[in-house]
């Protein structure tokens, strides 16, 4: 636990998978965790974690530049007043960059978990969220070696880059299965093989187009398809007139972390545009379809991570994977050791220390002697990008 003040490590954090992802980590922070939740994500069955936070914003519901823009605003206000040591934001949300924005604003270091991940797809919202955060952070907590090639590659100093890998995987291995929910909505699939798909992302959801060929690719599988609707899928699903395709799927609500988690291992095969399963499925070693243009993490593609820009070869791609489930080599996991959680935390102590220890403190922290000597560094058991993967 970090031995600094009381909420003085401010964790921002507004979506399910920020919550899922940063959980141990706050516990880890203990009672210098300041956690802030935005309201990005407004929808009670979404909204994880919400309770947890000492501070809300409710920022949900609007447009992404509204977003940005009010988290922004209030963050930079309420730290200006009364600034943490250190802000912890995690991966490409509006949360994230509002996080980041403020606290560059502010002049409070800044530590962005999960840095250094490229699609290389500029369509994609997150893909400017994150590049702007990783370029504000004066610490990239990147994932694997290949997210710390892309932060090289984009001019950012090695002293700014540590290899932790992904908190994910210890929130996978930690989090409790949630079996009794999981066994009630898997109840009319009892004793059958079956496929779990999730479909929120805008680029499948906002075009009728290409939702209508997902949907009806979905469809037309040998195997019976769960699909748990997120609501932003639902409602364009009504508005497009598309409601008559779910009849052919197993639709549920919006589910809990722990019972996806317990329905996902039960599955023969995932389909998904979202990017924390393609980390999740190469934990549990489960095949997975990625229905997207582009990926951001292509470390987890493999003969069973497949990516799949083109609804309408779907169903040939799943026929395959349902095919070869129980021959195929297992998935391997590329994105760390499960201590990435512990590392972030010393490593925001250390900061924090550096933070406190100026007057003034809003200070960045190259002006502070940031970074401390390689040899300090390894001690802590820190890895920069240059000193291979996590020892």
């Amino acid at each position: 636990m970090p031995d600094l003040p009381d909420r003085s490590i401010a964790v921002v954090l507004g979506t399910r998978p920020e919550m899922i992802k940063l959980s141990v980590l706050i516990t880890l922070l203990g009672d210098a965790a300041r956690v802030i939740h935005t309201g990005q994500h407004f929808d009670n069955e979404l909204a994880f974690g919400r309770g947890q936070a000492h501070q809300r914003l409710d920022v949900g519901g609007r447009h992404r530049g509204e977003q940005i823009g009010d988290a922004t605003s209030q963050l930079t206000r309420d730290w200006g007043a009364n600034p943490p040591a250190v802000v912890i934001v995690q991966g490409d949300t509006n949360t994230a960059l509002a996080g980041a924005m403020a606290a560059n604003a502010v002049e409070i270091p800044l530590i962005h978990v999960e840095a250094g991940l490229r699609s290389h797809d500029r369509a994609m919202p997150e893909e400017h969220n994150r590049i702007l955060i990783d370029h504000l952070a004066d610490v990239c907590c990147a994932a694997t070696p290949g997210n710390v090639t892309n932060l090289w590659a984009e001019g950012i100093p090695e002293r700014r880059i540590i290899l932790t890998g992904n908190p994910i995987v210890e929130a996978v291995h930690l989090t409790t299965r949630d079996h009794a929910s999981a066994h009630r909505v898997t109840a009319p699939l009892t004793g059958r093989r079956f496929v779990l798909a999730t479909v929120h992302r805008p680029e499948n959801t906002d075009d009728p187009v290409r939702l209508r060929r997902l949907l009806e690719a979905l469809g037309t599988l040998d195997l019976p398809v769960l699909l748990p609707l997120h609501p932003r899928t639902r409602q364009r699903v009504r508005q497009f007139g598309l409601g008559y395709l779910l009849e052919r799927l197993h639709v549920t609500g919006p589910l809990t972390y722990r019972a996806f988690l317990a329905i996902a291992e039960q599955a023969t095969l995932l389909i998904s545009d979202s990017g924390g399963l393609q980390e999740e499925s190469s934990i549990l070693g489960l095949p997975l379809l990625v229905v997207r243009r582009s990926t951001e993490r292509p470390e987890a593609l493999s003969p069973r991570c497949l990516l799949v820009p083109d609804p309408g070869h779907l169903a040939q791609h799943a026929e395959e994977l349902i095919t070869n489930s129980l021959t195929e080599a297992p998935v391997t996991c590329p994105f760390g050791d499960g201590r990435a959680s512990a590392r972030i935390a010393d490593l925001s102590e250390l900061i924090g220390h550096h933070s406190t220890a100026v007057n003034p403190p809003q200070r960045h922290l190259q002006d502070r002697g940031w970074p401390p000597t390689a040899a300090y560094v390894r001690k802590r058991g820190f890895l920069t990008g240059s000193e291979g993967y996590f020892g």
